[in-house]
């Protein structure tokens, strides 16, 4: 299984991601720069975290622009795995591929800790490793993670099963719409998050909750492509 760790002018977290995949699943990954204009030979797409041409204007809205965004919506299109996180996050809703808004923290601070998140959906491909409701720690470190949707937008993530994790009850560290740290399009194929997992792969680091959700990417593309190979 092929990955891509997208880099823009102003990313930070991309070798935090591509170490994540190289540590914990073991499977060929590159950085893919912001001007490139081919992802066909990815399965999944990593849009780490960082200040994307330094968050100007709005976060994510500069890098929404950047010529490769044309292949991560066709990759996207085409059902590939797309991962957003944190300043991605923010990227994948710019770019319309996620619905609703990223707002400044509440607080108006910037948050860095630990965080416990509630995993709502664990049939998508990036948490089927996780359990249905399970409590899992993973850090957060943002200033714009307050995510924002109207009602009828909000209805429609619920209805659809798209809220993929919640911050616990009693422990929204951004002010986010119904405790939203991530979501999902309709075909759950395209997660955003605000909190890091790959800053959760090892203990050492404070959790290795994170590291089911690369297991997860991994089974969940080898279970695709066996069905496929088993057609053929």
């Amino acid at each position: 299984m092929n990955f891509a760790v997208l880099v823009f002018p102003g990313s930070n977290c991309d070798i935090d991601c591509y170490k994540a995949v190289e540590d914990v699943i073991g499977q060929p990954v590159e950085y893919v720069w912001h001007t490139a204009t081919d992802l066909s030979k990815y399965d999944c797409i990593l849009v780490p975290g960082g200040f994307s041409y330094g968050d100007y204007l709005r976060c994510g809205a500069i890098a929404r622009f950047a010529p490769v965004m044309a292949e991560l919506v066709k990759a996207a299109e085409e059902g590939k795995y797309v991962l957003g996180i944190c300043n991605g996050f923010q990227i994948l809703t710019e770019a319309g591929l996620l619905p609703g808004a990223l707002l400044r923290n509440k607080s108006l601070n910037f948050r860095c800790h630990a965080s416990l998140l509630e995993v709502v959906n664990a049939e998508t491909p990036f948490t089927r490793d996780y359990k249905q409701g399970e409590l899992i720690n993973i850090p957060i470190a943002h200033g714009e993670g307050n995510y924002y949707c109207d009602e009828a937008t909000l209805a429609e993530l619920k209805a659809n099963n798209q809220i993929v994790f919640r911050y616990q009850a009693g422990n929204n560290p951004n002010g986010s719409v119904d405790d939203i740290a991530g979501i999902c399009n309709r075909a759950g194929n395209v997660v955003g998050m605000m909190p890091h997992p790959e800053r959760a792969v090892h203990e050492i680091l404070g959790s290795a909750d994170g590291r089911r959700m690369f297991t997860s990417i991994l089974n969940a593309w080898r279970e695709k492509h066996d069905a496929a190979a088993a057609v053929r």
